[in-house]
């Protein structure tokens, strides 16, 4: 069983259309950390490496909306913002994060940070899965489907 809180505690994403799964993800992470590193997927790497070419907002303008987000739905948290650049990040080069807060979608990719940790003498992280949310017709909430119009942000069919 983890400590009830942490120092520090990361989390990321890309954080395009901010949505109720976002809300559960980041609430999690706040949860645990005293302080919640927040890594933002450039636009580069999130168009390149995660296949998110029609993203509809750039990098500052996702970041800016989401310290709204966080303010807004969240309160006076502590947190810290970074550019991700590939799929790991500083949780594979910072010794002081703690924990790692991730979906089930990118749990995999929290295995191979703490590999990566292992090899350079770091405490591995402590790996929380928060289950993805579902939109009212089963399929799971996402950024791509609000995009395209299918869905709103808390999940509700907008098509048929």
């Amino acid at each position: 069983m983890p400590p009830e809180q942490f120092d520090l505690v990361a989390t990321g994403g890309t954080f395009d259309e901010l949505h109720a799964g976002h809300r559960v993800l980041l609430a999690r992470a706040f949860s645990l950390g005293r302080t919640v590193l927040i890594g933002v997927s450039s636009d580069n790497f999130a168009a390149t490496k995660k296949g998110k070419s029609r993203l509809r907002h750039r990098f500052e303008t996702r970041v800016e909306k989401l310290v709204h987000f966080i303010h807004d739905e969240l309160g006076d948290v502590n947190f810290d913002i970074k550019e991700l650049n590939d799929d790991f990040g500083p949780t594979s080069s910072d010794r002081n994060i703690q924990a790692l807060v991730v979906s089930e979608e990118t749990e995999k990719k929290a295995h191979e940070i703490n590999i990566i940790r292992s090899r350079k003498g770091f405490d591995p992280l402590v790996i929380v899965i928060v289950t993805m949310l579902k939109a009212e017709d089963g399929r799971p909430l996402s950024s791509s489907r609000i995009r395209i119009g299918e869905i709103d942000k808390n999940g509700r069919v907008l098509k048929k």
